[in-house]
């Protein structure tokens, strides 16, 4: 039986792909902060969608730390056998100026983004390598394609986790592990409604132009790609053109951003 891994997996893009999986019959081990998020989307998962009450585990972790993130995967280990699935969902996004940001905000979002997405893989992957069997897909972000206006941290920790994603797929491709990274685009989420409420101005302009897309088709579209095996996994023609032809694109798109900003503010 597929054993599957998602951090983040309380809410959002991570609540919905557990809900493919449980689907699929797999055993699921969901793991974020909140305790009491964790049980709600186990009790989801169970009442509503028919899982086996038994082949559904939830670990409440920091994925920022290092000792309670591997703890926390070495449990599900033991309750469910190896990793063969592990999905890096957990996230936070804390949008502001960078003269206005704090750096201990700063530093969080990296930190949880980038640095928490490496303490999950490097739990799985030295089995992963033994077993030469084994998926890990990292949940990256449209905005770890272009930099956008109020979200230097974010955008920095996502750009870190392409390039963190091809080196390792290099590494692990000859040990039949394969990696993924995919650049979801504004998403319907518990994260994306509080994210609204400290949108700079200059943000909202650009971005609040484009309809965001459900967590549900978000979360279709990666599982497919994991299925398929695609190193990359795109959500509509713009970010797709950014993801393959960024040289080509990523002026035109900049000339029109900074535009959009200027005409926005009023200069």
């Amino acid at each position: 039986m597929t054993h599957v891994i998602i951090t983040g997996g309380s809410s959002g893009i991570g609540l919905e792909l557990a809900l493919i999986y449980a689907s699929r019959g797999a055993r699921l081990s969901l793991i974020a902060r909140s305790r009491d998020l964790l049980e709600q989307a186990r009790r989801k998962l169970i009442s509503e969608h028919g899982a086996d009450a038994g082949e559904v585990r939830v670990e409440a972790a920091d994925v920022a730390q290092e000792e309670e993130i591997e703890a926390a995967v070495r449990r599900c280990v033991e309750a469910f056998g190896p990793c063969d699935i592990l999905v890096t969902s957990a996230g936070i996004v804390e949008p502001a100026p960078f003269e206005e940001q704090q750096s201990a905000a700063f530093r969080r979002q990296m930190e949880t983004n980038f640095s928490g997405t490496v303490h999950t893989v490097r739990a799985v992957y030295a089995d992963m390598k033994r077993r030469r069997r084994g998926k890990i897909m990292m949940i990256s972000s449209g905005a770890g394609l272009i930099g956008i206006y109020g979200y230097s941290a974010y955008c920095a920790s996502k750009f870190a986790l392409h390039g963190f994603a091809q080196a390792l797929r290099s590494e692990a491709r000859r040990h039949d592990v394969q990696i993924s990274v995919s650049f979801p685009p504004d998403t319907e989420t518990p994260q994306f409604e509080r994210e609204l409420s400290l949108r700079p101005r200059e943000a909202n302009v650009i971005m609040g132009t484009v309809r965001p897309w459900a967590a549900d088709a978000v979360a279709r579209r990666i599982a497919a790609g994991i299925d398929q095996q695609r190193f990359e996994v795109y959500f509509g023609t713009t970010l797709f053109l950014l993801g393959r032809f960024a040289p080509a694109v990523r002026p035109l798109i900049n000339w029109w951003l900074d535009r959009a900003i200027a005409r926005g503010s009023g200069r």
